[in-house]
C-alpha cells in the first residue's frame, strides 16, 4: 500500500477539533494524486495522453475521526483494473496501526477526445501496482433515491468548485451535500454515485430525503437528471 504521514490540522477540524468527513476526503483524494504522481501518471502524464480518470463512486466508513494535532498514516492501493474501470482502496490508520477509516472507490478512464472509456493498459496497471483487497463490508455502488424528498436552493458551479479537469471536484460535490444534514449528526458512512460532471455556470437542484439514521441528497440538472446520489448514514459508536 503506497502510504504518506500527515497530522491533523487546526484548519481540517470541526467545533469539537475532529477532522471532519470532507478534510478526511481530500486526505484520500490527495493520497491517490501523490500515489499516480509518484509513480509516472500524475496531471501531467494524463494531460499529454488525453486521458482523465473519472469517480464513479465513493464508500468510506468511519471508525473513528481523528483529533486535531493527532499524526496519521494515509493509504491507498488499487486492487483491480478491468477493461476501464480501476478499483482503488483507501485508509486512514494512526501510528500503532489502528484503522481510523476506510474507504472503496471506482474509477473509470476517459479519452478527452473522443469522450468515451478507454481500457488501462497492461504498462499503467503495472506501474500501479495491483495489491490486496482491503477486508471491509463493501457496500452496492448504486444509491437509490427514496421518495418523499424535498427540494432545496439550487447551486450554481463557480470557479472555485472545479477541480484540474475543468469540471466540479468529486469532494466540491460532497460538501454541497453536507449542507443539507440535520444538526449533530455525524457520518458514519458515506457512499457516493456519480453520474455526469458538471461544469462551471452549471445549475444544480437538490432533492434531499431524510429518514431517521439516513440521508440522501440527489444534485441533479433542470430536467431531474443526477450530477450525483450520496447517501450519509449516522454514526452512533464513539468517535
Amino acid at each position: 500500500m503506497y502510504t504518506f504521514e500527515s497530522r491533523i490540522r487546526y484548519s481540517e477540524t470541526d467545533s469539537e477539533g475532529k477532522l471532519t468527513m470532507a478534510s478526511l476526503l481530500n486526505y484520500f483524494q490527495d493520497c491517490s494524486t501523490f500515489h499516480s504522481e509518484d509513480v509516472g501518471l500524475g496531471v501531467g502524464y494524463f494531460r499529454e495522453v488525453h486521458q482523465v480518470w473519472v469517480l464513479s463512486s465513493w464508500q468510506i466508513v468511519v471508525e473513528r475521526y481523528p483529533n486535531l494535532y493527532e499524526r496519521v498514516i494515509v493509504g491507498t492501493q488499487p486492487y483491480d483494473m478491468k477493461g476501464f474501470l480501476g478499483y482503488r482502496n483507501f485508509a486512514m490508520m494512526t501510528e500503532d496501526g489502528e484503522y481510523l477509516a476506510k474507504a472503496n472507490s471506482i474509477w473509470s478512464l476517459l479519452d478527452l477526445d473522443k469522450g468515451k472509456p478507454v481500457p488501462v493498459s497492461e504498462e499503467m496497471a503495472q506501474k500501479y501496482g495491483i495489491g490486496d483487497k482491503l477486508d471491509m463490508e463493501y457496500a452496492p455502488r448504486k444509491i437509490a433515491v427514496p421518495e418523499g424528498g424535498v427540494s432545496g436552493e439550487a447551486i450554481v458551479v463557480k470557479q472555485h468548485h472545479l477541480d484540474t479537469n475543468h469540471h466540479v471536484n468529486n469532494g466540491q460535490f460532497i460538501d454541497m451535500t453536507m449542507d443539507f444534514l440535520p444538526e449533530d449528526f455525524v457520518i458514519g458512512q458515506l457512499r457516493a454515485e456519480y453520474k455526469k460532471q458538471a461544469f462551471l455556470e452549471d445549475v444544480l437542484l437538490p432533492y434531499v430525503v431524510t429518514g431517521g439514521d439516513r440521508v440522501v441528497v440527489s444534485l441533479t440538472d433542470e430536467k431531474g437528471a443526477p450530477y450525483v446520489v450520496v447517501e450519509m448514514l449516522r454514526k452512533h459508536s464513539p468517535m
